[in-house]
């Protein structure tokens, strides 16, 4: 097989580490593959934070719906939606002379501008995924980083148009998780589309999630979720972690745009 489709392939969320450092060498391979990534326009529309400081890890595990194998990653990286390095670019080369001249107004960063910095971020860190997964180094990623939103502003000092957007933790895997077999997919029918989108039907979903419907954990509490989509609702999409996940990133979308 194709060796980067391998790569590919064979890839899976890894959330327990060897006690093994991450050399400075593998480490910075790992980096520039990751700055290789597409970008809008060319822009680097992102910025990483590597969390080395212990006392950060430990309480992002806390603040990222208590994950203790956070704070025990040997690499942890966070990305973030970056338009402040640009903004602040433009306004050191006279921008905000240029509009006066031409009486216009100078346009501040607003939604879209976030959206496709977000973008970036999340490509560079699906990039970073990749390359780790080739350097034999697993991954995974802490989507509750979207939760807390003042808190983890406060704790990385970001100014109004960052926002952070995805962390990753990273660490060779213990030889459990490497046996571990592959969390299976949806069929592609039911994802890839020709030319338009297609909603499903109850067959339709009843087709899509029988794999998981038979696998899912049966209770005889007459109150217990009768179906794998009220145990999902339940589980993620109703979960006081998705709840807060909501306001938080509300929060933030005001904070980009000064409100």
């Amino acid at each position: 097989m194709n060796q980067v489709l391998e790569v590919l392939l064979k890839r899976k969320s890894v959330r327990a580490y060897e006690d093994r450092p991450i050399s400075a060498e593998v480490r910075a391979q790992l980096l520039t593959a990751t700055l290789r990534a597409p970008t809008a326009g060319n822009q680097m529309l992102y910025s990483i934070i590597e969390v080395s400081d212990q006392a950060l890890k430990d309480k992002l595990a806390v603040t990222c719906d208590n994950q203790p194998f956070i704070a025990q990653a040997p690499l942890v990286w966070l990305f973030l939606a970056d338009y402040q390095r640009w903004f602040d670019y433009f306004l050191v080369s006279g921008v905000q002379e240029l509009c006066d001249r031409r009486g216009l107004t100078l346009r501040m960063p607003q939604e879209g501008d976030m959206l496709l910095a977000c973008c970036d971020a999340l490509i560079a860190a699906q990039q970073a995924v990749i390359a780790a997964e080739g350097l034999g180094i697993g991954s995974c990623y802490i989507g509750d980083i979207l939760e807390d939103y003042e808190t983890h502003r406060e704790m990385f000092k970001l100014p109004q148009y960052v926002a952070p957007i995805g962390l990753l933790c990273f660490g060779y895997p213990t030889q459990e998780q490497i046996d571990r077999p592959l969390t299976p997919r949806f069929d592609d029918k039911f994802i890839v589309f020709e030319n338009q989108y297609q909603r499903l039907d109850a067959a339709g979903f009843d087709e899509m999630f029988s794999e998981r419907e038979k696998n899912r954990r049966k209770s005889d509490n007459p109150d217990a979720p009768a179906n794998f989509g009220q145990a999902m609702y339940l589980r993620k999409f109703s979960a006081d972690f998705s709840v807060e996940m909501s306001r938080s990133v509300g929060v933030m979308l005001k904070a980009w745009a000064g409100e």
